[in-house]
Order: structure tokens, then C-alpha cells, then sequence
């Protein structure tokens, strides 16, 4: 570690107590060890932080074995570690982290012994995923120095830790852990404290748009997951993530962070997640969730479309989309390009019309259009690397028509999923959700634009930041999806952020 980078890190020599030693705890007492600082290790459990810290000795072990740690190092952050057997002997600590229950009562007790025990420099930073650093704070006699230090599980991998500043901390302090979590080789973005935070407040629309289109019959779990992965780009799609993170846990976030918000409908929890926690369908660790698990449970299977025949027709482009230059390189024959069209059309092949999806039906579209023979296809992360895409018909369009824009789309090598004709299908629905509320906690200022596109890219593991997604497809193009999406349900759920709305009209992008 060296602080030269970081002035306001705390030096190595100062002594951090990590209180709770669980997976959480453990793991940050074993980055602080590691980072150079002398920890200690309290538990109200007898002999769970000698456990934890026995534990914490295999890691660094394992950490050795990988050529990830010299075998000198992991022996001297081995040795730095020690366990408290009282709160008392955290006296002479310059930064204590709880990472306790999560329970706000428990957590203001704690602060409320320590600050009888600690000295007047030391701060106090609490590793809460949701719960007010306001309200943590609050009624003690020295409120300032309460700050959000929210670490990403598994610790010692997850390079995210969210700052939060509560309505009394102090900006200084909030600034000496952020550069604290730089020298310690994290990743800190800064935020204010509000529910959610960035990151479990961002995530919502990801888990929301996916029950969305599984409540409408859109496609099956297997199928979204798979197009979100192979198309969208995402390590996982919503469905196995939930099964994943548990049922009981994910909706219990949402409900969180849906009562928190007072109702808000944006962040309405799902009647279909909440059948499932009544089920004890919890999800990996309960063995089912909207999958099965075990030794008998097969592989989730999307569905795929039948393979289709080539076209004998010369198929049409419009225009440079991504799409429109992917099947330019690789179909295997003759094409004609054709500048933009007004109508947003890709494609044309005999009388059959393909668009990428703008937040209406195909239906709907096809009808307003007068083009009965229309296929939309799904948003890709980048077309030309995408394996899977995902395509709507209108209720209008003839069966061969549908087949000749398959047949071009599988010429080049893509699988298709068909997906019902649900507005904004599955990847362009959900990045344009996931960018109106990035975009709305820019604007109501509880991080800025380059924190929300960095929180979400290392704490969840987005492919791609949603503002600078945003700025990749268009300010207006989410415009107008949301637009159409508001339209079409006539629900608040879907009301554009002043912010994009500002964007839009100025012609700026986010970043600028």
C-alpha cells in the first residue's frame, strides 16, 4: 500500500477492528491484513473469530497455491490478525467496521457502546447494505463520524466498496475511507444515503424486467436468461442470478427498497417471486427455485427456433445499424444496402420487414406502419459477437414472411429465440430501465454518472456501465423505448427521468 497515491488513507500502522466475523467481516479483516494494517477480530459468539480467523489463514494459503500472494506476505497478514475477546480492547482502533446483523437497532446499539469505548479520531463505518446511515447515526453524540463502508461479497474478490455519507458524516472522513478502500486495492464510489444505495437500488429493473416478461408470457426463464446472456452480454441472466442470490433475499431487498421509496411503482415486488418465498422455492439453496438443482435436475434449455431455409430473395438493408453492417459481413450471398429510412427499417426481404424493438409491439407497430409482415429483433451488447438473438412478430405477420427474416438471421450464424409480442421485448426493456434509474440517482444527486456506471460494472458485473449504454444506442433511442413503454402500460413504473429528459432535448450524453 502506498499512501503517497492516497493522502487521506489512514497509514498502515493504523489498527482496524472489524466487528462480526462472518463471511462479510472475515473478509474484510483478511483485505485490511493483507493491505498492511494491524486488524482485530470481534465476535459476541464465543470462539467464532478464532474460527474465522483459522479460516481466513486457509485463504491466504489457497492464495499462495495460485501464484496470487508471495508466501511471505500471506504469512505476515496471517500474523496481523488477532482476535478481541471484548469490545474494550477495540480502544485504541482508528477505524472499526460492523459488519453485524442486519438490523438497524442492533447496529445503533453497538455504535452506541463504542463510542464509550473508542477515542474521539476514531471512525466508525458500518458495512449495511440497505439500511439509513442516517438513522444508524442518529441520537449519537458524535454522529459525524458514522460512515457507509459497504463492501461486495465474496470480499477479498469483489473490487466494489460503496462510500455512503449520511445526513451528518463527515465529508472528510467519507473521503479518508474512500481513499483508505484505494489503497487497499478496491474500487470506492461515493454515495449519498438513500434506499438501495447504488448499486441494490440500480440492480431492481434487472430482476423487474425480467418477472415482467415471464408475468406476460413473453418466454420462459431458460429463454430470457439465455438471450440476456448471449445477446445482452451479461454473465447471468435474471432468473438463475435470482435462484442464486435466494428468493428470500432478493424480494426481501425489493420490498425494502419498494416501502422505502413510499410505494413507489417502479420498485413493485413481483407476485411471482413472492409464490415462490411462500413455496420455499428459495433457489440454489434450497434446491429449486425457478430452476431445479441436484444431481437428477438437467440443464436449463432455452427455446430455439427450427432451423429456417435461405431465402431465394436478395435480402434489403437500411441503413449502418450494428445489425444491419453484421449481416452485410456475414451472409452467405448477395445483399443490397440502401441508406436509413425514416421508419427505423433494418430489413427487407420480399415483404417482410425487420426493426430492432423501440418499446412498442410488433402489432402495434406493424399497424401504425401498415406493415403487416413485421419481425423485431432484440437489443444485442454488440451484434457482431452476439451468438443469440431474440425475435417478436406481429400478430399480422404470415408465417413466411417470419421464416425468410429467420432464415437471413441464421445464414449468419446466429440462434434465434422467439420471444411473445411483449413491448420492448426483454434486453432493450431492461438496459433502458436500468439507465432511467441510474439516470434518476444522478439527478436527485446520490452519485454522479461515472460512480453509477462504475458501482454496476464491478458490483454487479455489468457488461457495460448504463449511462455509458446509454450514450452507445442513443440518448434519444431510451427516450423514445420509455416513451412507448409509459404509453403502452400507462403506468408510472415506466415515467422517463427529468435527467434524460434534459439530455435528450440539449442533444448532450452522460459523461459530458
Amino acid at each position: 500500500m502506498n499512501n503517497r497515491k492516497h493522502p487521506h488513507a489512514l497509514s498502515r500502522s493504523a489498527l482496524v477492528a472489524v466487528i462480526g466475523s462472518g463471511t462479510m467481516g472475515a473478509g474484510i479483516a483478511q483485505v485490511a491484513a493483507v493491505a498492511g494494517h494491524p486488524v482485530l477480530l470481534y465476535d459476541s459468539r464465543e470462539g467464532a473469530a478464532g474460527k474465522a480467523i483459522g479460516a481466513i489463514c486457509t485463504n491466504l494459503d489457497k492464495l499462495v497455491s495460485k501464484d496470487k500472494l508471495t508466501p511471505a506476505l500471506a504469512q505476515a497478514a496471517s500474523q496481523r490478525i488477532s482476535v478481541a475477546h471484548s469490545l474494550e480492547e477495540l480502544h485504541q482502533a482508528d477505524l472499526v467496521i460492523e459488519a453485524i446483523v442486519e438490523q438497524l437497532a442492533a447496529k445503533h446499539e453497538l455504535f452506541g457502546k463504542l463510542e464509550a469505548i473508542v477515542s474521539t479520531r476514531c471512525i466508525l463505518a458500518t458495512n449495511t447494505s440497505s439500511l439509513s446511515i442516517t438513522q444508524i447515526a442518529a441520537g449519537l453524540q458524535h454522529p459525524e463520524r458514522v460512515v457507509g463502508m459497504h463492501f461486495f461479497n465474496p470480499v477479498p474478490m469483489m473490487a466494489l466498496v460503496e462510500i455512503i455519507s449520511g445526513l451528518a458524516s463527515d465529508a472528510a472522513l467519507a473521503q479518508c475511507l474512500h481513499d483508505t478502500a484505494l489503497a487497499w486495492g478496491k474500487t470506492p464510489v461515493m454515495a449519498r444515503s438513500t434506499p438501495g444505495f447504488i448499486v441494490n437500488r440500480l440492480a431492481r429493473p434487472y430482476y423487474a424486467e425480467g418477472l415482467r416478461m415471464l408475468h406476460e408470457g413473453g418466454a420462459q426463464p431458460a429463454t430470457i436468461d439465455a438471450v440476456m446472456r448471449e445477446a445482452g452480454g451479461f454473465r447471468m441472466g435474471p432468473f438463475e442470478l435470482m435462484d442464486l442470490i435466494g428468493h428470500d433475499v432478493n424480494f426481501a431487498v425489493t420490498q425494502s427498497v419498494f416501502h422505502a421509496y413510499f410505494n413507489d411503482p417502479r420498485f413493485t415486488p413481483s407476485l411471482i417471486q413472492q409464490e415462490l418465498v411462500h413455496a420455499g422455492y428459495l433457489g440454489r439453496k434450497s434446491g429449486r427455485g425457478f430452476y431445479r438443482y441436484g444431481e437428477a435436475a438437467g440443464a436449463p434449455r432455452p427455446e430455439t427456433e427450427r432451423d429456417y431455409p435461405k431465402p431465394t430473395a436478395t435480402p434489403q438493408l437500411y441503413g449502418d445499424h450494428p445489425l444491419v453492417e453484421m449481416i452485410h459481413t456475414r451472409y452467405p450471398g448477395q445483399v443490397q444496402r440502401h441508406p436509413a429510412r425514416p421508419d427505423q427499417l433494418l430489413m427487407k426481404v420480399n415483404a417482410a420487414c425487420l426493426c430492432i424493438t423501440d418499446g412498442r409491439s410488433a402489432t402495434l407497430r406493424a399497424w401504425e406502419h401498415q406493415e403487416p409482415d413485421l419481425v423485431l429483433v432484440d437489443l444485442a451488447l454488440d451484434y457482431a459477437d452476439a451468438t443469440r438473438l431474440a425475435l417478436a412478430k406481429a400478430d399480422q405477420c404470415r408465417p413466411q414472411r417470419y421464416a425468410e427474416v429467420a432464415g437471413v438471421l441464421q445464414a449468419c450464424g446466429v440462434d434465434l429465440s422467439p420471444m411473445q409480442d411483449v413491448p420492448g421485448m426483454m434486453v432493450m426493456r431492461t438496459v433502458c430501465m436500468l439507465v432511467n434509474e441510474a439516470a434518476d440517482a444522478v439527478n436527485q444527486g446520490v452519485c454522479n454518472a461515472a460512480d453509477a456506471d462504475m458501482a454496476m460494472r464491478k458490483g454487479v458485473n455489468y457488461p457495460r456501465g448504463p449511462l455509458a449504454w446509454a450514450n452507445e444506442i442513443g440518448i434519444d433511442t431510451v427516450n423514445q423505448v420509455l416513451h412507448h413503454l409509459c404509453a403502452t402500460y400507462g403506468e408510472d413504473r415506466y415515467r422517463i427521468s427529468p435527467l434524460l429528459q434534459r439530455l435528450y432535448a440539449s442533444g448532450r450524453k452522460f459523461h459530458e
